[in-house]
């Protein structure tokens, strides 16, 4: 994950710094520090901050992972949302 994904996808399930930090057991400092790209949290940080936002319904989308332009974000399909057949995937195949 990425400071600008981390800010995307906070942003699309409409969470402040403080309420993602609250969520993922870390400090206010460790989210905006790496949002800002000062500095990369450890490991389990940055694990509990992306898990929080995967569980509000980010799918983060890695370089090359069928993406133009690099890395980004995305919400879930919800289940009675219609999804074409060729964007099913193992994770919006439900």
């Amino acid at each position: 994950m990425t400071p600008a994904q981390c800010r995307a996808a906070r942003a699309m399930v409409d969470l402040s710094q403080e309420d993602l930090a609250k969520a993922a057991a870390v400090g206010l400092s460790t989210v905006r520090n790496f949002e800002t790209g000062r500095t990369l949290p450890i490991v389990n940080n940055l694990a509990a901050i992306r898990r929080v936002l995967e569980e509000a319904g980010i799918v983060f989308l890695d370089d090359g992972a069928a993406t133009v332009g690099g890395p980004g974000v995305r919400l879930r399909a919800r289940r009675n949302e219609f999804i074409p057949p060729d964007e099913l995937t193992s994770e919006t195949d439900s």
